[in-house]
């Protein structure tokens, strides 16, 4: 890991108008979950509020985000460029880069996962979706950080992916979890409060969070040691 690189990453998404988007995540995210809980007279459908917008929509929103944040406007820019003409190693930028991403990720997405759910006074429910955010966000800032370094779209395919991959097919199929970042994050999570959900196993989630994480993260690096302005990127 690189000092320079992460606060050039940090200087790229706190300068930027999507950290605004990332300030208001958990503004509304808590916000819906007092005013439901408020609304119905019950927490319980304020904690609903966790399961339903905050876990699978808000933290992998974050990450991306976050991770697109820290690298895409260099790419889209042309900026990049400059940056590896310095002799650092590629795969140091790239872990510095995505150490950026994943702390903005946990804080601000896990964060504010673990924080509505203590309003609304979930206990051990809000440790366990805080536990499986940590997990779900390692894995989500990795992936987003490899599609910011291989497209300009890698927001509009995170979407996508998040929405029709780990929402709409996650929801329908059962198989579906063995190969879902989310599902893997649950089961962890299932560990530490029992009202999670058991979608797989646990050392299945644990070794392919891990994997995804740390493949996407050197596969990153190998991109940009291998980056030139051609073409579309």
């Amino acid at each position: 890991m690189n000092g320079t690189i992460v606060k050039l990453a940090l200087a790229a998404l706190l300068g930027r108008r999507r950290f605004w988007a990332l300030v208001a995540f958990p503004v509304v995210l808590i916000g819906l979950t007092v005013l439901v809980a408020v609304m119905a007279g019950d927490d319980e459908f304020g904690w609903q509020m966790v399961g339903f917008l905050g876990y699978p929509l808000v933290l992998p929103l974050v990450a991306i985000l976050a991770a697109s944040s820290v690298l895409g406007p260099e790419v889209d820019d042309g900026s990049i460029v400059y940056l590896l003409a310095k002799p650092v190693n590629r795969h140091a930028v790239a872990v510095s880069k995505w150490v950026v991403a994943w702390i903005t990720t946990l804080v601000v997405g896990g964060g504010s996962v673990l924080a509505a759910g203590l309003v609304v006074e979930a206990g051990d429910q809000a440790i366990g979706w805080f536990v499986a955010s940590v997990v779900a966000g390692t894995a989500y800032s990795g992936l987003f950080l490899a599609l910011s370094a291989v497209t300009r779209h890698a927001v509009v395919i995170g979407l996508l992916f998040v929405l029709i991959w780990e929402n709409v097919l996650g929801s329908i199929f059962t198989g579906v979890a063995w190969l879902s970042i989310g599902d893997w994050g649950v089961r962890v999570g299932h560990e530490v409060s029992s009202a999670l959900d058991d979608p797989t196993n646990l050392p299945w989630a644990v070794l392919a969070s891990l994997a995804v994480t740390a493949g996407a993260v050197f596969f990153a690096g190998d991109r940009l040691r291998s980056f030139a302005l051609t073409g579309d990127e």
